[in-house]
């Protein structure tokens, strides 16, 4: 068998969840291979976790089929139970067991195996995740990072197949979460399961993904590599969830939609649509203004348009500029590399790079 023919090790076909007549899962379907780490990324209520509860057999789908390394688990007729399925949970509130030590925490799941070769897995597993020292403490003398880690490593003990994981991180300190997500990163990736994270953060998403699949309102709108999601996105919704945004709206006449910054393409969008033009504050471009005379204009960047500051903010790697526009009155946002702080009122010119636009019919 080729790569390209291999079996996904998780497959959901057309799943749907229905809670008082509404579609709170809404046929979603996924393949995660085998070393792979999907995100399913999206807002609270979206039905992320619904999803990942079916997957784990928790709770039932109305319609649609779950399959692990090729073979049915479960439809709306069979179902194998879930301690059956080889799939490892991971939650957000850890959920280990006060009453045991580290060691026993991460021993509950080997159901098979002597008892050398549980305690063989436990040793190996806390080494790995650098607890070995703590084996026999117990969970309320651990920090939050050393928890996360140690259902880490009892969600693996059984050598799952699948690993499911509802916001892991979300209950850690900002210092310590990109640190403890590489760590589990290259765990996982160790043990060759494939992965289901789900999350809120794009920037976790981003972090930690083969694929991201991005969701909303019950249904998968877009799934791609990080990269694709972020450059190329479905709509104007899937721009604004990773970052913030400035719109433009226009209408569409002859293929271009005409704005203060000039002329934006719309190819495919008929005549008489409004569109909205859709771009990063990172990718504004500021002038100085000199006399009312704003910079000639460029291939890449189109026509200046002048704007005025309404505030200017430091956040840490870069500044945050707020504009008042001059030809709408509108409110702009750009951000610049380090230290750019500019006093309010001043005049400044902007200008925005064609390549890193959106042009999308507008929904209101």
């Amino acid at each position: 068998m080729t790569p390209d023919q291999q079996i996904p090790r998780l497959e959901i076909r057309n799943l749907v969840r229905r809670f008082e007549g509404r579609r709170v899962v809404d046929d979603v379907s996924l393949t995660i291979m085998a070393g792979q780490v999907t995100c399913l990324l999206g807002p609270s209520g979206c039905g992320k976790s619904t999803t990942l509860r079916m997957i784990a057999g928790v709770e039932m789908q109305d319609s649609g089929e779950i399959y692990v390394d090729g073979k049915l688990v479960c439809d709306t007729i069979f179902r194998v139970p879930p301690e059956r399925r080889e799939i490892g949970l991971m939650f957000q509130d850890f959920a280990l067991f006060p009453h045991l030590n580290v060691a026993d925490n991460v021993a509950f799941g080997l159901r098979r195996g002597s008892k050398a070769e549980k305690q063989a897995r436990v040793e190996e597993l806390l080494e790995r995740v650098h607890l070995t020292r703590h084996a026999r403490d117990y969970p309320h003398q651990l920090s939050g990072g050393e928890q996360q880690r140690v259902a880490l490593a009892r969600a693996l003990a059984p050598r799952p197949r699948i690993m499911l994981m509802d916001e892991p991180f979300s209950g850690l300190d900002n210092r310590l979460r990109d640190g403890i997500r590489d760590e589990t990163l290259t765990l996982l990736k160790e043990e060759n399961a494939a992965v289901l994270l789900v999350t809120h953060e794009p920037e976790e998403a981003m972090r930690m993904a083969d694929e991201i699949a991005l969701m909303r309102a019950g249904r998968i709108v877009q799934r791609g590599a990080p990269y694709n999601v972020y450059t190329r996105p479905v709509d104007k919704a899937a721009v604004a969830f990773f970052s913030d945004v400035n719109v433009l709206r226009s209408v569409v006449n002859g293929a271009l939609a005409e704005t203060p910054f000039g002329r934006f393409l719309a190819p495919g969008i008929p005549d008489g649509t409004e569109v909205d033009i859709v771009f990063r504050p990172q990718h504004v471009r500021l002038d100085f203004d000199r006399n009312g005379v704003g910079p000639l204009p460029t291939a890449s960047d189109g026509v200046a348009a002048r704007g005025v500051v309404v505030r200017a903010r430091f956040l840490g790697h870069e500044s945050l500029v707020e504009f008042r526009m001059d030809h709408d009155g509108s409110i702009l946002k750009a951000t610049v590399p380090n230290v750019f702080l500019p006093e309010p009122g001043r005049p400044m010119w902007l200008s925005v790079r064609r390549d890193r636009c959106f042009v999308f019919p507008a929904r209101d």
